[in-house]
């Protein structure tokens, strides 16, 4: 009987191990501002890493390939591609339920130009198909996505063309339908980071054409909102401003939601607003923050999950919450360097 609760005392103290002490497979290839979520397949937890650009950081290395992870298995396999005619950085994807979303992002071709997209597409993981949803009314890409009552998608503000836009968009996933939503109060964003967690949806920083019309073009933002779904009417959302978080990324932080923390988690990102090949607009190299912090919808306050992240990353499209920690797939290291890691922080704070 002793050996018995032995063993069983090994086991129950390993699953306690921390995320980090995992050694988690890296992608297949480089990839950063590639957008990322969460799926399962029957019981089996599957992480998803879609197109993104690739380490010469220059038009042509944008890729559609679909990259999905078994956290079983710790192995990446390639799926068919992200449909369309040309890769795009800067999207959107979201689970819900047993199928993801990935909404948006950019195209860019040989001349520089950049072109915002407005299709949404739906990977059905158990099949392991792609097919196609209502396109967004607005095209859209370096948005924040949010889901409410595992039916409605949110996009908040992001850049649509020309500018950063306040607008958004909800999408009903039971009718293939698009709504308008009440718009954010402040000032419209691209490269912001932030979640849902049950009817709230907060968000964070990012960046805006400079009000001064000299360089650098695109200034950071340090504004912080909430938003309340209002529970009679999807539409209508009550904003109100919010502290300043910790640390001082402000542009292109990983964000992540978790309903069973009761939090919104943030990590890396950048002081330094940039454009895809990691220089900032106004010419000096930018580089990851260090600091991983969360807003706790429980007290309503902000808490430091830590202050000296290892290996932070910056040009993420999102953080995964997991059972196994907080994870970063791919991204710029140090020195603007594309990455292929996969990395977990623990969720509590050091």
């Amino acid at each position: 009987m002793r050996k018995i609760l032995a063993v069983l005392c090994v086991i129950f103290f390993a699953l306690l191990l921390p995320a980090a002490e995992r050694t988690w497979e890296p992608l297949p290839v480089p990839l950063s501002n590639n957008a990322v979520a969460t799926a399962k397949v029957g019981h089996r937890l599957y992480m998803f890493s879609f197109m993104g650009i690739g380490p010469r950081k220059t038009w042509d290395a944008i890729s559609n390939q679909t990259f999905a992870y078994n956290v079983d298995s710790g192995k990446w396999d390639e799926w068919r591609p992200v449909p369309g005619p040309a890769g795009r950085i800067a999207a959107a994807a979201i689970g819900m339920r047993d199928v993801v979303y990935r909404m948006g992002g950019y195209t860019v071709d040989g001349r520089g130009e950049e072109t915002s997209v407005h299709s949404v597409e739906v990977l059905l993981p158990s099949k392991g198909i792609w097919y196609r949803a209502g396109d967004m009314p607005m095209s859209l890409d370096d948005s924040v996505l949010g889901v409410y009552r595992d039916r409605y998608i949110y996009t908040v503000s992001g850049w649509s063309q020309n500018n950063a836009v306040s607008n958004v968009q909800v999408y009903d996933s039971a009718k293939d339908k698009w709504q308008q939503a009440t718009p954010i109060p402040g000032t419209p964003v691209f490269g912001h980071a932030g979640g849902m967690v049950n009817d709230t949806i907060v968000y964070v920083d990012g960046a805006y054409k400079n009000p001064a019309g000299r360089s650098p073009k695109y200034v950071a933002s340090d504004e912080c909102w909430m938003g309340k779904v209002d529970s009679h009417d999807i539409t209508r959302i009550k904003w109100s401003k919010l502290p300043n978080h910790p640390g001082k990324a402000r542009y292109r932080i990983a964000a992540g939601a978790s309903e069973h923390d009761q939090k919104i988690y943030f990590s890396g990102g950048t002081d330094n607003p940039y454009n895809f090949d990691g220089i900032g607009f106004d010419g000096k190299p930018a580089e990851p923050s260090l600091v991983t912090f969360a807003w706790n919808l429980k007290t309503g306050k902000w808490e430091v999950i830590n202050e000296k992240t290892p290996n932070p990353t910056m040009d993420n499209r999102g953080l995964l919450v997991t059972p196994y920690g907080l994870i970063r797939i791919g991204g710029m290291e140090a020195g603007q360097k594309v990455t292929a890691k996969v990395s977990a922080i623990p969720r509590s704070a050091k």
